[in-house]
């Protein structure tokens, strides 16, 4: 599969999502609103070449865990993203709070094809104790039925401190 031509400033990256931003998924919304914009453009579904855990958090919260040979090839989306979009992403990941990390990765299309993506991967500052609490075991694909348990950021509550939920989850398993 040819990657698509449109969001073509040369600054463009493709991005591959595996969770909440998936067609179907709560924070899709962002990816419809930069497809209109011109600034991201829907490549193809595609998987990852290398195995890598894909586990659950908090607030049903999906995350990617940088740990490569670990857990399963991840299915998800990829996306071709130029540097108007990035930005967006990049807060809603929460890059500079330490939420996720955007690191690069193999993915490969149906047709066998690979080529070199980004990801939003859990922070390296949890990912090994998520893992770990998540008893070494991940999913192969971020679900319809896994997305229902998703709690949005507005319906979490007041004041909620991410990090802080991500330490609670690790260590008292809340």
């Amino acid at each position: 599969m040819a990657i698509a031509e449109d969001a073509t400033k040369t600054d463009s990256r493709l991005i591959f999502t595996y969770g909440t931003l998936k067609r179907g998924f709560p924070n899709h919304f962002l990816m419809e609103n930069l497809i209109g914009a011109g600034d991201v453009v829907f490549v193809g579904e595609y998987t990852t070449v290398e195995t890598f855990p894909l586990v659950c958090g908090p607030y049903g919260i999906p995350y990617l865990i940088n740990i490569p040979g670990l857990g399963n090839r991840v299915r998800g989306e990829l996306y071709k993203v130029n540097g108007s979009g990035l930005g967006p992403l990049d807060d809603l990941e929460g890059i500079e709070r330490g939420h996720y990390e955007r690191l690069p990765l193999t993915v490969a299309g149906d047709d066998g094809e690979t080529v070199a993506a980004e990801a939003y991967f859990g922070h390296r500052s949890f990912g090994e104790g998520m893992w770990k609490r998540c008893g070494e075991s991940g999913f192969e694909e971020f679900t319809i039925e896994m997305g229902e348990k998703y709690e949005r950021k507005e319906d979490r509550p007041p004041n909620n401190d991410f990090l802080q939920n991500i330490r609670d989850f690790i260590s008292n398993g809340n």
